[in-house]
């Protein structure tokens, strides 16, 4: 299976030194690299992409804020000093809104070059999970992979985006949360911000069933996290049928990640991806979202190395009693009634 990555020197306009989400972390991805993978520029997302998710009044607000363009423009270092913050968490530059749009755009080629046959990771900056359709909060400015997934449904019937960050997308959701063409399944640490992605959200009308939350305890390790995708997720995608895997990958379940309250090891996101490939069959794209310890770059190339045929079979701890019994009542939820659960 082939696989590339899309990042680009245009996510260091969107830059606040000391905050957790600040250019450094691409600095440092990019640095371990495994050498030959190709590396290709992002493009930006077209205002009829971000469209389809965000509505024109927010779009044009962020504009206002945030007017200037990443290209034919020099980075004033007086410019580059000026951040304002829309939320205690979430800033934006005089280029975010732009620099957002070539996150967005990323995604976007991403999800092509998955759906041609070669995964594809967008390492992408700011995040945009939590972005709601008229809102920006928890770093994220623009939803990156809901802007992906519309405009990937142009193409194909159905999406699947699987959301293994920390927290919930909680901006995802509410995008897709009476679609029947787009499944959101997420599994992220309970009782963290936005404070949503209970099991009981399951999605309304239309999108009954489409959404599947996996709120698990602090303390998860890889065991718990597999059981979810194995005893849950496989069983919903098998119904759903995607033609399309589209990763909202952030890596703050990492024990060292300065966010974290889980227990995962950076060759447990191998684990995951592997787990991913061999249930589907289909090359996901992969879109950066949290992600802010040490252990970010090995888990990423961990990552890029099951895509390119790597498989991580160590044998998995055993998931809590707790996530057990919580499994077994996600799936009730969600119909799901033969005897795969253990």
């Amino acid at each position: 299976m082939k696989c590339s990555v899309i990042t680009g020197p245009v996510y260091d306009r969107h830059d606040c030194p000391g905050h957790p989400e600040s250019a450094q972390r691409l600095h440092t991805i990019a640095a371990h690299l495994p050498a030959g993978i190709p590396v290709l520029d992002p493009v930006a997302a077209t205002a009829e992409d971000l469209g389809r998710v965000h509505k024109a009044g927010y779009l044009s607000w962020l504009r206002s804020l945030s007017p200037f363009p990443v290209t034919g423009t020099t980075k004033d270092p007086d410019l580059a000093a000026i951040q304002w913050f829309i939320d205690a968490d979430t800033y934006i530059t005089p280029w975010s809104y732009d620099v957002a749009t070539y996150a967005a755009g990323a995604a976007c080629r991403a999800a092509d070059r998955a759906r041609d046959g070669e995964s594809c990771f967008a390492f992408v900056r700011p995040p945009g999970h939590h972005a709601l359709p008229g809102w920006a909060m928890g770093f994220c400015i623009i939803n990156n992979v809901a802007v992906a997934a519309a405009r990937a449904l142009d193409s194909v019937d159905k999406v699947a985006i699987i959301d293994w960050d920390l927290h919930h997308g909680n901006g995802t959701q509410e995008i897709f949360v009476k679609s029947d063409r787009v499944v959101y399944c997420s599994v992220h640490a309970e009782g963290l911000f936005p404070y949503s992605g209970a099991a009981v959200e399951i999605g309304t009308g239309p999108g009954a069933g489409y959404t599947v939350n996996a709120p698990l305890m602090p303390g998860s390790t890889i065991g718990d996290v597999a059981h979810v995708f194995t005893d849950l997720f496989f069983p919903v995608l098998e119904r759903v049928h995607p033609d399309l895997i589209l990763v909202s990958a952030g890596q703050d379940m990492l024990f060292d990640d300065p966010l974290s309250v889980m227990g995962l090891v950076p060759e447990d996101y191998g684990t995951l991806t592997s787990l991913l490939l061999d249930a589907t069959g289909l090359s996901p794209a992969f879109v950066l979202e949290g992600g802010y310890g040490p252990g970010n770059p090995a888990a990423i190339n961990a990552i890029l190395e099951s895509v390119d045929g790597r498989r991580f079979t160590d044998p998995l701890p055993e998931p809590s009693a707790t996530t057990r019994a919580r499994v077994r009542m996600f799936r009730k939820l969600h119909g799901i009634t033969n005897d795969r659960a253990r």
